[in-house]
């Protein structure tokens, strides 16, 4: 091993605290996770900063090391999503047993999150090589974090980024996108004893869905070769005033899944295009579409030296390398990758099998496994920087 042994019950026990320091979002309550992260970080000598996002909502940007020219960017998120419904315990327990860490956030991403500030601690913090860990608010939701992280970022900050998301300690260096649509179909009311008097816009919504699952289908045709394909899902619908009377209003919700090459704002466009063609103004219907979220997707070269160095990490450490793989979820490394900066993707636990889910746990073996990858990662880092 090239860097530091990372002490085990350092990176349970702050992984325990961050859990149970809770961090729901919605509605946004990061700050007891961000207090927790601040008193963590400058008890091991981090110059950190905060830096606020919106109010009571503060990214935290943390220093280590020093020297010049382009850095190591680590990025996290402070959030998790609500437990929900179905948790055989308390969700914000950060209990261990049967050899796993459980609650809220313990795979996504605070367990991921502890590992990375004890790898971290590793680092003398004179030794050449600048690193910045960014801890951001809202992934969960809009992004709003990430999105004021970036401003201004260039790749003369940063040589490369690893992103901490549970992936199974697979190195990911393709993602996919996301964006959000708001589709708004407006009728006129009615008696529902003579429809004809009015224009229901729940059967004009029925088109639009309709023409949305087709599109999904055209989508499956073509995938990525890491990602798979493009796709589309509506998760909620609603419209309409009571059975008796033709329905004014009907309004969705839908989520478009993009691939790296694809934008927001290309989707939005062809959105438009396809819903203009069902010819709902035709039957009186007016139809508007907003998208509230967008989140690009990202693409890496497995030849860019930051992949190369995550393999590296991975055998010193004692952890099979993998090759390198693509994620159907999205993640804030989009928004870093479109700055210029190669990104990948890194973490314990399965955000498949454990992230979003009741009962949520990451195994304490690939907790710890990632703690000594990203040391390894970090001691390459400032290797580098000194030759």
């Amino acid at each position: 091993m090239n860097g530091r042994q990372v002490d085990a019950d350092d990176v349970i026990r702050l992984a325990q605290r961050l859990v149970r320091a809770r961090g729901q979002n919605p509605p946004g309550e990061e700050a007891a996770t961000v207090a927790v992260l601040v008193e963590e970080c400058c008890r091991r000598g981090f110059e950190v900063t905060l830096d606020e996002v919106a109010p009571g909502r503060e990214n935290l940007i943390a220093r280590i090391g020093s020297g010049s020219g382009p850095g190591l960017l680590v990025v996290s998120h402070s959030d998790v999503v609500p437990p929900g419904d179905g948790w055989r315990g308390d969700p914000f327990s950060g209990d261990v047993r049967d050899g796993r860490l459980h609650g809220r956030g313990s795979a996504d991403t605070k367990g991921g999150l502890a590992a990375a500030i004890v790898a971290l601690s590793t680092v003398d913090n004179l030794a050449d090589g600048p690193i910045t860990l960014a801890v951001l608010v809202d992934e969960e939701e809009l992004g709003l974090g990430v999105r004021h992280f970036v401003d201004g970022l260039s790749p003369a900050d940063y040589a490369a980024c690893l992103v901490i998301e549970p992936t199974s300690l697979q190195p990911v260096v393709a993602a996919r996108g996301d964006a959000y649509l708001e589709i708004t179909i407006e009728g006129r009311a009615a008696h529902s004893g003579n429809p004809a008097d009015g224009r229901n816009a729940i059967h004009g919504m029925a088109q639009v869905v309709a023409e949305i699952e087709r599109w999904h289908d055209e989508l499956a045709a073509a995938p990525h070769p890491l990602c798979g394909p493009a796709t589309w899902s509506v998760g909620t619908i609603e419209g309409g005033q009571a059975t008796s009377t033709v329905a004014a209003r009907c309004r969705i919700t839908a989520d478009r899944r993009l691939l790296p090459s694809e934008s927001a704002g290309d989707v939005h466009k062809e959105v438009v295009r396809r819903l203009g063609s069902l010819g709902l103004a035709d039957r009186g219907l007016g139809v508007e579409v907003a998208m509230t979220m967008d989140m690009p997707g990202f693409e890496t070269s497995v030849d860019d030296p930051i992949v190369h160095n995550v393999a590296a990490a991975l055998t010193a450490a004692g952890v099979p390398s993998p090759e390198p793989t693509g994620w159907t979820a999205a993640c804030d490394g989009g928004f870093v990758a479109s700055k210029g900066i190669p990104v990948v993707v890194l973490g314990p636990g399965s955000v498949a099998e454990q992230a979003h889910r009741p009962d949520e746990s990451v195994e304490l073996r690939e907790l710890l496994a990632a703690a000594q990858v990203y040391a390894e990662l970090i001691a390459g880092h400032v290797r580098e920087c000194r030759a």
